[in-house]
């Protein structure tokens, strides 16, 4: 499964008759996409050959739409072309139109996303975006379709040439969708609209995210974020076994309340010579949240069954919450349990505490760093 577009989706391009829109709709096609029809005033009527294909071309979206059942649009429409372009489809409903044309004005661009907003019934992805890819599927954009093929990650990115270096560099695992949501000042669908999709769909189980310098989010109502790291099993000699939870730095303006639940799950072991570790560990959260901050972590139990730890092991439960920086307008509500660290074997001293033991061999610790608005 993808998120916002499908193997079925049908998609219409505007500006199909200019370099740009010939050359990307001919490899849009060879990477499965169904395009149905191109648009461009003036031009309805003809039909334009992308190597065997017939394509027919439309005065407007909204002609389209009537004739192929189109739901998606691609805009390559030149700069000073692009409001007009996206205003026809909105007018039309169209459900999804990805702008990809760079260097349209910010006004403009303004101007037709608060159009859609108002209408709500268009999603606008982009501008000055690369697309969106479900590999094996359909592509819609200019993201090259042979990077990767599909797998279980998702994809969100301001950055297009990242997209392309993220894709490539997990290429042996696959995506399921990969967004490329443009660096424009203005701009469509946000990282925070793909995490939820990503997040309601059953065959993405991770999420990669790539940002840029410059621009906020605003998240308008609870943000939640919860992460579960499962039980790891390691029975081998030699072995380094780790649960690790992470949450990055959180840099939105959050109007609701922002609410963290991190369980690094449980390590089991049965190793000679093992280096163990459960960690969780929440990045600074640096802007304000009008409502409370409530962080719950649980960093897991290790339990170990070895013969004879040598000198210098470790065996670690360990729980780090960054620097809450931004000024809060409600509480901030730091929960942590903290599991024990329990080793049996021979010749092993048994080591049970809800925050486990500063001896260097059997270390478990919370560090909870500077909660404060301006210097408290």
């Amino acid at each position: 499964m993808a998120i916002f577009v499908t193997e079925n989706t049908k998609v219409i391009v505007q500006g199909m008759t200019g370099s740009e829109g010939t050359k990307h709709t001919k490899r849009m096609l060879k990477a499965g996409t169904k395009i149905v029809a191109g648009v461009t005033p003036g031009k309805g009527g003809q039909s334009v050959d992308m190597d065997g294909v017939l394509i027919p071309v439309f005065n407007s979206v909204k002609e389209a739409i009537t004739a192929t059942g189109a739901n998606a649009s691609v805009v390559f429409v030149p700069p000073k072309f692009a409001k007009a372009a996206v205003l026809d489809a909105i007018d039309a409903l169209m459900p999804l139109v990805v702008v990809i044309t760079e260097g349209i004005p910010v006004h403009d661009v303004a101007a037709f996303y608060a159009y859609s907003v108002s209408k709500g019934t268009t999603q606008i992805l982009g501008p000055n975006c690369p697309g969106i890819i479900s590999p094996g599927k359909t592509n819609l954009g200019i993201i090259p379709a042979d990077i990767t093929g599909a797998g279980k990650i998702g994809l969100v990115s301001k950055s297009g040439t990242l997209t392309y270096q993220m894709m490539y560099e997990l290429r042996d695992i696959g995506f399921s969708t990969a967004v490329g949501i443009g660096g424009d000042p203005v701009i469509g669908t946000t990282h925070i609209d793909c995490l939820k999709a990503f997040q309601d769909d059953p065959e993405t189980t991770a999420i990669v995210m790539i940002g840029e310098i410059g621009g906020d989010v605003t998240i308008g109502g609870r943000a939640k974020i919860d992460i579960g790291v499962g039980t790891v099993g390691s029975f081998a000699i030699g072995a380094e076994t780790q649960a690790i939870s992470e949450v990055g730095v959180i840099d939105a303006n959050v109007g609701g309340n922002l609410d963290i639940d991190i369980t690094a799950g449980e390590i089991l072991t049965g190793t000679v010579g093992v280096n163990t570790m459960a960690k969780t560990m929440i990045g600074s959260i640096k802007a304000p949240v009008s409502g409370n901050v409530d962080i719950t972590v649980n960093s897991g139990a290790i339990n170990t069954f070895a013969i004879g730890l040598s000198d210098g092991k470790t065996i670690k439960s360990q729980t780090y919450i960054g620097n809450v920086l931004g000024r809060q307008s409600g509480n901030v509500n730091i929960d942590v349990t903290h599991a024990g660290v329990l080793s049996l074997g021979i010749g092993l001293v048994l080591d049970l505490g809800p925050f486990g033991t500063l001896d260097l061999s059997k270390d478990g610790c919370v560090s909870i760093g500077n909660v404060g608005g301006k210097g408290c």
